[in-house]
């Protein structure tokens, strides 16, 4: 029993997730199936189902549901998806929907560029697909497209190039006339509103966001980004799509970072901020993985690359007033990007952090505090605002695209349960301490919450 707890420490922590603890106590204590072990495992299962962990997952499961839900408001026979722009998302997303049966083309400016995504998705099929007939038949629905030319017959066009408005803009204009008439055009930025990109369509209502997260294997949402000039119609295609592609989609309104980003960024930023006073990288994460994070901040920003975080958080800071801290600057000049160049908050050893476990001790609450409070505060202001319908598809989206802790049921949830008002005083404490990007959004004392 005890070697058992371990490893399953080494997973979950007991408070976070107690079922698997109470199987080892209940064999340990009634290894058999007599009478007793019987009525003592039904006590334990009664007692696990009304517990808050119980509550919350069952609340994510129903989050899952309605999110599926959502793809079934449109009819649409999706067949062919041309992606252009074959970097880490776009090969992915091309990948992907190889995989999931559609004819795929892949476009990008030199053949250079697309050989390495076809590589990934080569070994990807292999990985997934034990039948080899069925992964040769998987790689021949994605094909090389220099040219562009099958952005003529596709049902969607995705584009995944640099974030960059200006590329993205020219690129729409030589690309719209090709486009069949009702196929929708849709762009995987994260963090360029869309208002900025549509200026350069002549119909902006079949145009749309479809921002998918990074590995888009592993990860199950997809933004589905709509202005106020995108027609119903084409949000409902999008989020059809995104079904179809077996994806979780959350409708979410156009602004800088729009949701899951805009929510993640301060958590991430206040975690560079902390290791730039000092405090090591262990014990920054340790403090978000004991809250129930799955990834540390600051491994997950290494993950990300230091480039693409500073990228978003000057697009964010511009938008609302974030600092961006200095280190995370400095560590971009220095070419330490994280994961992808072997050196970033972390030093990286065949893709892996090199990390002192001793240093983790140094986590304490207040540093928990100051990681999970800014998150919590920017999750008030997008509901504030109205970024997504309701509370549970904010939740959902910070769930399934950041991966907050799902045992707690979400940023708002979280807030529910621990108490509004509670969490209130200890943001306004860290604002005394700390200075006023701790500054409570307003929708703490709007009633949104209650």
């Amino acid at each position: 029993a005890s070697t058992l707890r371990k490893r399953v420490a080494r997973k979950v922590r007991a408070e976070h997730y107690p079922a698997p603890y109470a199987i080892i106590d209940l064999w340990q204590h009634h290894a058999g199936t007599s009478e007793q072990a019987y009525i003592a495992e039904a006590h334990s299962i009664a007692r696990l189902m009304v517990g808050e962990t119980a509550r919350n997952l069952v609340r994510v499961f129903l989050l899952q549901d309605r999110l599926k839900g959502l793809g079934k408001k449109a009819a649409a026979d999706f067949r062919h998806v041309h992606v252009i722009g074959a970097g880490t998302m776009g090969g992915d997303i091309a990948a992907w929907c190889a995989y999931k049966g559609l004819e795929v083309t892949l476009q990008d400016r030199e053949q250079r560029f697309i050989d390495p995504a076809l590589e990934r998705a080569k070994k990807f099929y292999e990985k997934k697909i034990p039948d080899q007939k069925k992964a040769e038949q998987t790689r021949a629905r994605l094909r090389s497209d220099l040219n562009g030319e099958g952005i003529a017959s596709a049902d969607v066009v995705v584009e995944a190039i640099i974030e960059d408005a200006d590329a993205k803009e020219s690129l729409y204009r030589n690309i719209e006339p090709k486009m069949q008439p009702d196929a929708l055009l849709a762009t995987n930025t994260s963090s360029i509103r869309l208002e900025t990109l549509e200026q350069a369509l002549a119909n902006t209502n079949r145009f749309a966001g479809l921002h998918f997260f990074n590995p888009v294997a592993k990860m199950p949402l997809i933004e589905v980004i709509h202005t106020e000039t995108t027609a119903q119609s084409a949000t409902d295609r999008a989020l059809a799509f995104a079904r179809r592609i077996d994806k979780l989609p959350v409708p979410v309104k156009s602004s800088p970072g729009f949701l899951v980003n805009r929510i993640l960024m301060p958590y991430l930023m206040e975690a560079l901020e902390a290791a730039g006073e000092g405090i090591p990288p262990e014990a920054i994460d340790k403090a978000a993985t004991r809250f129930g994070m799955p990834m540390g901040p600051v491994e997950l920003a290494d993950t990300v690359g230091l480039d693409i975080c500073l990228s978003v958080g000057k697009i964010l800071a511009q938008a609302y007033g974030k600092p961006v801290p200095r280190q995370l600057e400095d560590k971009v000049k220095a070419k330490q990007l994280g994961r992808k160049s072997g050196q970033g908050f972390y030093r990286y050893h065949d893709g892996k952090p090199v990390k002192e476990a001793d240093k983790a001790k140094q986590a304490t609450d207040d540093l928990t505090d100051r990681l999970i409070m800014p998150m919590l505060n920017e999750a008030v202001a997008c509901l504030r605002e109205g970024i997504v319908a309701d509370a549970d598809l904010l939740d959902a989206g910070v769930i399934f695209g950041a991966g907050f802790a799902p045992f707690r049921g979400g940023p708002i949830q979280y807030i529910r349960n621990a108490g509004p008002k509670q969490l209130l005083e200890r943001l306004q404490a860290l604002q005394s301490r700390y200075g006023d990007r701790f500054k409570p959004d307003a929708g703490w004392n709007s009633g949104i919450l209650f």
